[in-house]
């Protein structure tokens, strides 16, 4: 008998026992990722509305745990959903189906809208799996490269302050405006997921976020994330009616780094889908930087009609917070 349910802590040892090949410590984070408790407790109880974590679910036949699957709310729009984890036997692609459909399901019936998923491009079989299995679209690519031995030619650092609530809808707008036309149906960002959470201190992942303005108008934001104070991902989005030194965004960006750690890694990500795409590609370029990772963004939109008056396994870690870094 095949059923899929929430995993609970006691399923830990089957878990274990499954992804055993990761080693000791590997093993460890992914199972503490999995479920964090006591949030996760909160969270479980929580409508749709308010959910802050991630939550799982594990599909079993006859006991035998075949695969796991884990959502996350989109902060600031929980009825966006980010499948993030996902884990099943080796070729048992209709296991991964048969999860993806029941989250669709599950979250769909509960209010969600649209679903988002980050593949990494190798994965030929996956990606056909969301896109010929269970009707996502391909909207673009994000890319990570690797600040490293970066050497910039400006040493100046871009006057950014941090952001603050009071800020939101200008930033939206502003990466809104940013996004190429093809794209905004899927990809908009509404101003309260530029706000800071209610439980802010309970999210799997720390972000500092700043912005830059000409005198009243927003020319960028810039947000640095870390998921465990040692590997940090720049992101910026700019206004496209200006010129910008992207060393002095990057310099600004490492100096913080640098306010809270003396070891770090850091990131830069590049989002294929944004207008200044090419112009930002070619400056990685030119600093001989490195792309570690590509990824292509899945989408599966909801859209509801008008209201009527009448009445061995394979492991994948989807995201920006699970990137494999050294």
């Amino acid at each position: 008998m095949t059923r899929i349910r929430k995993l609970f802590c006691f399923d830990y040892p089957k878990i274990k026992k499954m992804i055993s090949y990761l080693g000791a410590e590997e093993n460890d984070k992914f199972i503490k990722a999995l479920v964090e408790e006591p949030a996760g407790i909160l969270n479980n109880i929580l409508p749709l509305a308010y959910k802050f974590k991630q939550e799982s679910y594990i599909l079993l036949e006859n006991d035998e745990i075949l695969g796991i699957i884990a959502v996350a709310p989109t902060v600031g729009n929980p009825y966006k959903i980010n499948i993030t984890r996902l884990v099943f036997k080796q070729d048992y692609y209709i296991v991964g189906k048969q999860l993806i459909e029941f989250i669709i399901a599950k979250y769909g019936a509960k209010g969600a809208h649209s679903f988002t998923v980050f593949v990494d491009k190798s994965h030929d079989e996956l990606c056909d799996l969301f896109v010929k299995g269970c009707g996502f679209r391909q909207c673009s690519y994000e890319n990570l490269w690797k600040l490293d031995n970066f050497i910039p030619q400006s040493l100046k650092a871009a006057p950014f302050r941090v952001c603050q609530n009071s800020d939101a809808k200008s930033v939206a707008r502003l990466y809104n405006n940013e996004l190429n036309n093809l794209f905004k149906p899927s990809m908009e960002r509404i101003p309260s997921e530029y706000i800071d959470p209610f439980f802010e201190g309970l999210s799997s992942c720390y972000k500092n976020r700043y912005v830059l303005y000409d005198n009243d108008n927003l020319i960028a934001y810039l947000s640095l994330t870390t998921v465990d104070n040692l590997n940090f991902i720049i992101d910026v989005s700019l206004n496209t009616g200006y010129e910008f030194d992207y060393d002095e965004i990057i310099n600004f960006a490492l100096s913080e780094i640098k306010r809270r750690k003396s070891k770090f890694t850091a990131f830069v990500k590049h989002r294929q889908y944004a207008k200044n795409a090419d112009r930002f590609e070619e400056y990685l370029h030119s600093r001989n930087l490195n792309c570690v990772q590509t990824q292509c963004v899945f989408v599966k939109d909801f859209y509801r009609p008008i209201k009527q008056s009448e009445n061995v396994f394979q492991v994948f870690l989807f995201g920006e917070n699970n990137v494999l870094m050294n």
